[in-house]
């Protein structure tokens, strides 16, 4: 079961009936956001077994869902959910746990953090709790859901581990997490191979002396000219890095452009899009689908 809300047919035109993947794929859709909770609520007329496993999207994560399982299964609670342990978690939400590993609170963002333990989004369901969820408007289970049923006395178990996981909700993250993808650091088996510090897939044409390096991806029928440098780079199916070019820690969208000796770094350039050659782009930039920036046309940077 796949909720989805914006650009929806992205999901439905990749991944079809998810045949491919060994999966029975069906899609409910959100006419508007729904939150947290409300998105899990829409699903529910959907579901047809007692216990639900529910995934957050954006989360790239190495625990075994099995002991996620086997956790619920054996604590008997209500809903059980996977958390982490992390080494600074003030930027994020909290979950202190008891001796039992029973959840007793979700702390919103505080500088003196009582716990390491982070909601990591992925949860386990009795669809009886689902169907509690209000339906039609938006809810976050973080902030509605989990405290009202922790208000109630209900039995919310954990599933503490020190797995891998990145939330991967920015560009910045999708570039460390397929980063981490391609140098082992985050298991998976859709890379089943040790890669070293570079992947390019087939059909890729990569110029003998450039140098890919920092877990960069090189996708089908994309191309990267003599002498250019990729570190940490993600460069779509059918884009082209042009000779001398260095790309860092930077998304090269699909059939997108950079010029000759262009410096891109920490930059998202979307689909199609073309940099001329020696322009510069630092720090976060942002290059829209289909725009062109012409030959020495944009600098971050002042020659001394």
């Amino acid at each position: 079961m796949l909720g989805t809300s914006y650009q929806a047919h992205v999901f439905s035109d990749h991944y079809g009936d998810g045949s491919d993947l060994g999966l029975d794929l069906t899609y409910v859709t959100e006419s508007e956001p729904l939150g947290t909770g409300g998105g899990i609520r829409n699903v529910y007329d959907e579901l047809t077994a007692d216990t639900v496993l529910v995934f957050n999207g954006d989360v790239l994560g190495g625990t075994d869902i099995r002991d996620v399982l086997s956790t619920h299964e054996s604590s008997g609670a209500e809903v059980t959910l996977h958390l982490v342990r992390v080494g600074d978690p003030r930027a994020f939400g909290c979950v202190p746990t008891d001796a039992d590993g029973r959840v007793t609170a979700f702390l919103e963002k505080t500088q003196d953090p009582p716990t390491n333990q982070i909601n990591a989004g992925t949860y386990v369901f009795d669809r009886k709790v689902i169907g509690e969820i209000p339906a039609g408007r938006p809810v976050s289970v973080e902030r509605e859901v989990f405290p009202s049923l922790l208000a109630q006395g209900r039995h919310i178990q954990a599933h503490v581990d020190d797995a891998y996981w990145r939330d991967m909700g920015t560009p910045e993250d999708f570039v460390r997490g397929s980063a981490d993808l391609v140098r082992g650091i985050a298991p998976s088996p859709a890379v089943q191979k040790p890669c070293g510090e570079s992947l390019a897939l087939d059909g890729a044409d990569v110029a003998r002396d450039a140098v890919l390096i920092g877990g960069t991806v090189v996708g089908r029928g994309a191309r990267v000219g003599a002498g250019a440098r990729l570190d940490g780079a993600v460069v779509f199916d059918g884009a082209t890095v042009e000779a001398g070019a260095v790309v860092e820690r930077s998304i090269v969208g699909f059939g997108a452009t950079v010029g000759a000796h262009a410096l891109v770094r920490d930059t998202v350039i979307g689909d199609g899009a073309q940099v001329g050659a020696r322009c510069e782009l630092l720090r976060g930039a942002r290059v829209w689908p289909g725009v062109q920036i012409p030959e020495n046309g944009i600098r971050f940077s002042t020659d001394v």
